[in-house]
């Protein structure tokens, strides 16, 4: 079955607001079959008939996003109804609802607040348990006498959207679905390998696999190595694929490398700290996005000057002096002193040359040490270079700085 996205919204095309809904349908739909074939990003306003015409002769499933609100450019309802030649009822019950929410906020009515209420004839409301203006499925060929599909009507705001598809366009969507043919699909998150790297590694053996569809996707420090096909297909894929790329695969969940960082240090029952000075709190920021960090994370400094480094961690001014901020030295100090400071199992720390100025010949703009001292064991250090902005470059040290810990946390 051939499904279309169309997110409807002026500041989309204006950039004013990123458009979070496709990626987010994309993997909602999967589980059923399904894959979005084509997606289209249009005004508020009359746009929406003409992209009706021209995608319901060629689809059998098309998403709408925007555009049932109040306001005079939320005519998504109107357009469609009208379209496709439908009456627009008042409903009772999503009348209640939207006079209940109000009173509970106190929020004054205007007469354009009950247009939210109409619903075309034929249509099943999709109730929205976070905002006023409910979710709308008018199943195919809802008129006869105009061709359609199945046609999914849906808030804008991501957090009225989200739960609604979870909830109620998901059980529409399974049994609509019930007849196809259901794929499965891996995905392996690589840490500090490149996809030509990977593509060298695995790409051959994985082509020669029978119905197997290959993909990669590359973010700073990581790649993901996606394969699509049968179960049985996707099952030899994965064999490969885990042969080839053995510990670098650092996890095939949905979960970021602090996150897996947070669950093999709460596994072991270990804690971490943090030293960091050219990352700036970036590290810090990322182990405290993940949910159960507080059971593992203990503190984190940022020592952006050489006398914060010797004052709170502990540096030795004559390391500093001699072989410069940005060194093995310091790193190692850094986290050794972090580590003796705080208590914990493991510390890490970093330094290094962000940019765009600050280099040197021998420590030119991207190199960067890190340093990590964990419990009754010898420090290590490792340098590595980083050429890119300032952004990038604190996540490629992140990522090496997170992938140094699991390694050794993972080590046999």
């Amino acid at each position: 079955m051939k499904a279309i996205v169309i997110n409807t919204g002026t500041e989309i095309l204006l950039g004013d607001v990123l458009n979070t809904h496709l990626a987010f349908i994309a993997r909602e739909i999967f589980q059923f079959g399904l894959r979005i074939d084509e997606q289209r990003a249009i005004p508020d306003g009359d746009s929406i008939q003409s992209t009706l015409a021209d995608v319901f002769a060629r689809s059998e499933i098309v998403f709408v996003t925007g555009g049932l609100g109040p306001t005079s450019d939320d005519i998504t309802l109107e357009l469609v109804a009208g379209h496709l030649k439908l009456p627009l009822i008042e409903d009772a019950t999503v009348h209640e609802a939207i006079r209940t929410r109000l009173a509970a906020r106190r929020i004054p009515t205007t007469e354009r607040i009950w247009r939210q209420a109409l619903v075309p004839g034929g249509a099943k409301v999709l109730p929205n348990e976070n905002g006023t203006a409910p979710g709308l499925y008018l199943p195919a060929n809802i008129n006869p006498a105009v061709p359609s599909p199945h046609l999914f009507l849906l808030p804008g705001p991501p957090r009225e959207l989200q739960p609604m598809f979870s909830d109620f366009v998901a059980p529409i969507l399974r049994r609509i679905t019930a007849e196809l043919e259901k794929v499965a699909m891996r995905i392996f998150r690589v840490a500090n390998m490149g996809e030509s790297i990977i593509e060298k590694k695995i790409g051959g053996l994985i082509a020669a696999v029978p119905g197997i569809e290959l993909g990669y996707c590359a973010r700073p420090g990581e790649v993901d190595v996606r394969v699509i096909g049968s179960a049985e297909v996707v099952a030899q894929a994965e064999e490969i694929i885990r042969k080839k790329l053995g510990n670098a695969i650092f996890t095939a969940s949905d979960e970021t490398l602090a996150a897996v960082l947070v669950r093999l240090l709460s596994e072991r029952e270990q804690t971490l700290a943090l030293a960091e000075s050219c990352t700036g709190g970036f590290l810090a920021d990322q182990i405290t996005n993940v949910p159960g960090a507080s059971k593992v994370f203990v503190a984190g400094y940022v020592t952006y000057s050489n006398e914060e480094k010797i004052r709170a961690l502990g540096v030795s001014r004559e390391s500093i002096e001699r072989f410069g901020a940005v060194s093995e030295q310091v790193a190692t100090e850094m986290a050794e002193g972090l580590r003796t400071r705080t208590g914990v199992t493991h510390g890490i720390a970093t330094t290094g040359v962000a940019g765009p100025g600050g280099g040197s010949e021998e420590k030119p703009v991207g190199t960067a040490f890190l340093g990590l001292s964990s419990e009754n064991q010898p420090a290590r250090w490792e340098k590595f270079f980083f050429p890119s902005d300032r952004e990038t470059f604190k996540q490629l040290v992140a990522q090496r700085a997170f992938d140094m810990l699991r390694e050794k946390l993972t080590e046999r």
